[in-house]
């Protein structure tokens, strides 16, 4: 697969010190954040925009909450001077935030989108850039996600929410693509 990164932001979502509580239970992809910051490290030394946001959970008792120390960010993937922060309250870092018009004024057509959790905030802002005509790539190795309960009391793991939710995304709203495959495109559009 070729990709296009011209015109390219990295879009990283919800990297925050909450995700380390036990709050969530087991999760799958270790590596997630390893490979976020070899990303992260890429367009830092392309000078390509860099789109950080984070999740200001509205409930009280969540590790996401501004007043628990898990709403910050994760020390590997501080914002620096020049990077945008988007805050957000709802899955989608689209709703509610000034994210759509500030790509627009910025002329981004396309989207790298990685973070935290693949089937939440990941996954819905991953739809809704593509229902917005972004070209999108969800880079599929980093990301994570948790094990969870469904309403039939079965417990799903982590991997299998994961896969399932990138193979709902892959060429429908995105292209779901490796951290390999975006370093190779990058040093091809240097």
């Amino acid at each position: 697969m070729t990709l296009s990164l011209a015109n390219a932001a990295l879009l990283i979502i919800d990297v925050q010190q909450g995700f380390e509580d036990p709050f969530w239970g087991r999760r799958n992809n270790p590596e997630a954040e390893d490979n976020i910051v070899r990303l992260l490290q890429a367009w830092r030394a392309r000078n390509w925009p860099v789109i950080h946001v984070q999740h200001r959970s509205q409930l009280a008792d969540s590790p996401l909450n501004p007043s628990m120390p898990g709403y910050a960010l994760k020390e590997e993937v501080q914002p620096l001077a020049g990077e945008t922060l988007i805050t957000k309250q709802v899955n989608s870092a689209f709703i509610g935030t000034r994210l759509e018009e500030l790509l627009r004024q910025q002329e981004i057509t396309t989207l790298a989108i990685v973070g935290l959790m693949t089937n939440h905030c990941v996954e819905t802002t991953t739809r809704m850039a593509g229902n917005l005509g972004f070209l999108t790539y969800l880079v599929g190795d980093a990301t994570a996600t948790f094990d969870r309960v469904g309403p039939d009391g079965k417990l799903y793991r982590a991997e299998d929410i994961h896969a399932i939710s990138l193979a709902s995304i892959h060429e429908e709203f995105a292209q779901v693509v490796t951290t390999e495959e975006v370093l190779i495109a990058a040093q091809v559009e240097q």
